[in-house]
This record gives structure tokens, C-alpha cells and sequence, in this order.
């Protein structure tokens, strides 16, 4: 049997409205500074012949996923002015690494930011993987305008009040994760966009000749 609506005062409140309705930031004066960190994830699919381009470096406007990388680092530092209601923070820590995926038929970014304070990273983390998305999109389009920017999403976070969280598998709940001995290991730690890097994969812009 349906239980029908919550009372009023059981229901969680949007925090980034007051209760007269008008839009404010959260105040967080009275939050400890803790660590605090966030990675998110985004995938920019595109035909097999423009990945080949992007690869190789063969787009007319240059290296495609330095950019991107470059304009995502750049749009984590200025997340509080895109988006009205984000408290301006220092960032500690900001890594933007795109990897092409010739079997998902795109690239795949992957963006991580940390910082040490009372408010979490989460925004800094999407906006840099949204907007680098955005990026590798008008790098390519003059080449392919119907490429499509697909799963912008947090993959984890660390710190605060609210603790750790990170995504479980595709097709499996999101949930928070338990706090204690008992607890589940979390995500693996970002291994840095040049670990178990392959002959052919791109580093620091360039790619890696095979033999």
C-alpha cells in the first residue's frame, strides 16, 4: 500500500534555495577544512576515421586532446564563475587525461580534482571533463559535426561530512560507502595519464611509435 507523500517536515530540502524559494549559496563557516576529492568522467563518441585523426594527430587545428586537456584543467579553476551557486575554492590538485578508445568507438576523459577546505570538489571535477568534452567537440567538428558528448558523470568522491562515495559498476546502484573496519575498498586510486601506457597510445601529446 502506498504510503503516499512525506510530511513537509521530512522531506530534504534543496540546499541551494532558502525557504522562500530564492536562490543562495550554502553557507559552510562552520565546516572543518578537510581533505577532500573528486573524479568524473565523460565520453565524446565519433566515427572511426575522425578518432584516426585525433590519434595521429592529423585535425587541421592541432593536437585535439592536449587542448581538451588543457581547457578542462582550466575550467575546474573557474567552476564558481560558470556556475552561480559554487563557492569559489583553492584547488590543491587538477589532472584532465583523455584516452582514446577505438573498441567505444570515441575518447574517454577522465578528470580529478582535490582541494582542502569545508565544501567538496565535485563541480570542479564534472566541469572540467564537461568542458574539455566540449573542447575535443569544436577541435573535430569542422571534420565531423555529428559526434555526440555521452555519460558526463561523478565517478567518486572523498571527504566532508557526508564521507566517501563512488558508482558501482554500469547497471548496478550507486550507493555511499560504509565507514568503519567493515568498510568496502573504494575505487582504485587514479593511476595518472601515463601509467600503463602501450606502443601507439598518445603521451604528453605525442604518440608513442610501435617497435
Amino acid at each position: 500500500m502506498d504510503r503516499g507523500p512525506a510530511p513537509r517536515s521530512e522531506r530534504r530540502r534543496l540546499t541551494h534555495v532558502d525557504r522562500s524559494g530564492r536562490p543562495r549559496m550554502v553557507d559552510v563557516s562552520a565546516k572543518p577544512a578537510t581533505a577532500r576529492r573528486a573524479v568524473a568522467e565523460a565520453f565524446v563518441t565519433m566515427s572511426p576515421e575522425t578518432l584516426s585523426l585525433v590519434i595521429d594527430g592529423g585535425n587541421a587545428k592541432g593536437d585535439v586532446l592536449g587542448v581538451a586537456e588543457l581547457a578542462g584543467v582550466m575550467a575546474a579553476k573557474r567552476t564558481s564563475d560558470l556556475i552561480p551557486l559554487c563557492h569559489p575554492i583553492a584547488l590543491t590538485d587538477i589532472v584532465v587525461a583523455i584516452t582514446p578508445d577505438r573498441a567505444g568507438g570515441g575518447v574517454r576523459i577522465r578528470a580529478e580534482a582535490a582541494t582542502t577546505g569545508p565544501t567538496g570538489v565535485e563541480m570542479e571535477a564534472l566541469t572540467a571533463a564537461s568542458v574539455a568534452a566540449l573542447t575535443v567537440y569544436d577541435m573535430i567538428k569542422g571534420v565531423e559535426r555529428g559526434i555526440e558528448i555521452q555519460a558526463v558523470h561523478l565517478v567518486s568522491k572523498s571527504g566532508g561530512r557526508s564521507g566517501d562515495w563512488h558508482r558501482e559498476a554500469p547497471g548496478a546502484p550507486s550507493r555511499s560507502a560504509p565507514v568503519g573496519p567493515a568498510a568496502a575498498p573504494g575505487p582504485a586510486p587514479y593511476a595518472g595519464p601515463n601509467r600503463g601506457r602501450r606502443p601507439g597510445d598518445r603521451t604528453a601529446g605525442r604518440i608513442r611509435k610501435k617497435g
